[in-house]
């Protein structure tokens, strides 16, 4: 069975029309009907906003080919970017102080015959 019949056959299984769907994933319906009509392969993220939606395990959307493994096609979002940096800057203000021991003891461990020479030069008064 490809990818779109599935697809249908789970969203008809449970009561969804495509227009609900389109509503509820932020995708437009013609994306949904080009995706059940097997035009387009969804991106990565249609396939998680649609898995959230139909509260199907991804997995069971690539189960669907068998005679050759689902392709996905993975594409780097604004807003996926955004949550990132967002997810980002909470991990450095949540663990500075670790961050910067982290880089410190780095430093100081690939700095090492430097910082021995230079304080040998500065005992031995040169």
């Amino acid at each position: 069975m490809e990818f779109g019949a599935r697809l249908k056959e789970i969203r008809t299984s449970l009561n969804y029309s495509q227009k609900e769907l389109s509503e509820q994933t932020g995708l437009t319906l013609r994306t949904i009907q080009r995706i059940e009509n097997n035009e387009v392969k969804p991106s990565l993220y249609s396939l998680k906003v649609i898995g959230e939606v139909l509260k199907t395990d991804l997995s069971e959307f690539v189960k669907t080919a068998k005679t050759k493994p689902y392709e996905f096609n993975l594409t780097l979002k604004i807003t996926d970017m955004n949550q990132f940096l967002n997810d980002l800057k909470t991990l450095v203000i949540t663990h500075w102080k670790t961050i910067f021991l982290i880089v410190l003891v780095v430093y100081l461990f690939t700095s090492y015959t430097e910082i021995k020479l230079g304080i040998m030069d500065a005992w031995s008064g040169k």
